[in-house]
């Protein structure tokens, strides 16, 4: 006979269980990459958003790393409440899955929006912040910015090389460099001083571009997995539902 009080399950309780823990361990997992990617842009990518005129790109690490964190606790409330049984923390996940689901349509709309303005901002302000604000007092982020961005994406000037004959810094320069030694190939001291498409990323074109596509293949990135996590969410949401009703009905 079984003890007073005992719960008894069906087969499809049972397996729910089991089913809706599965997802919450995906769910966890998800959350995690949403936070690293958001730690990663932040730590790894910060000197850019110098170049940016714009908050919008640690902005959007912030909220990723915000989103990554309600994620994992979410996470944590569906097995706890999956473990447990508890009807009502059932319906606080269901609720809290909903919300996130309905946050991230309005943030993917927001974050295309935003890099629309975050585009034109680019295309306008990067050429004048790099020939203005290059090697100039107090300007070290953007010099250091702008350095790591001519090696590390091997290009030279916003447009072009040519951008740099406008710099305050070239035309006040008495070693008589033509671009700062950044757009070399091989960096060394005073090597800017011939700009030779052997010597510099000349014919790689301007930075403008490919600052441009990486941002664009980071929003992919995040595009996929945020639909990757509202798939999740949704197939949660279904099992989370199911489960609630399965305990009602059941009897104790």
């Amino acid at each position: 006979m079984e003890a007073q009080g005992e719960k008894t399950h069906t087969c499809g309780t049972i397996c729910l269980k089991y089913l809706l823990l599965l997802f919450n361990v995906l769910f966890w997992l998800a959350g995690g990459a949403v936070l690293a990617v958001g730690v990663w842009t932040l730590v790894e990518k910060s000197d850019y958003i110098s170049l940016l005129n714009s908050s919008s790109y640690s902005a959007s690490a912030y909220i990723l790393i915000t989103a990554g964190v309600i994620v994992i606790m979410t996470g944590l409330i569906g097995c706890c409440a999956t473990l447990k049984e508890m009807k009502s923390l059932l319906i606080v996940y269901l609720v809290l899955l909903l919300c996130i689901f309905l946050l991230e349509i309005i943030a993917g709309v927001l974050a295309y929006i935003n890099y629309q303005e975050l585009d034109e901002g680019l295309r306008q302000n990067l050429k004048t912040t790099m020939v203005q604000k290059y090697q100039q007092p107090g300007e070290e982020s953007i010099t250091q910015a702008v350095d790591k961005l001519q090696q590390e994406f091997k290009c030279c000037g916003s447009h072009n090389s040519s951008d740099w004959m406008e710099s305050v810094w070239i035309q006040a320069a008495e070693n008589k460099r033509l671009v700062p030694d950044s757009c070399c190939k091989t960096p060394s001291e005073l090597c800017g001083h011939r700009d030779h498409p052997s010597n510099i990323y000349k014919v790689e074109g301007g930075c403008i571009m490919k600052l441009e596509d990486f941002i664009l293949s980071q929003l992919y990135i995040l595009g996929a997995v945020g639909i990757g996590i509202a798939f999740l969410q949704v197939v949660g949401m279904m099992f989370t539902y199911c489960l609630y009703w399965n305990l009602n009905e059941e009897p104790y």
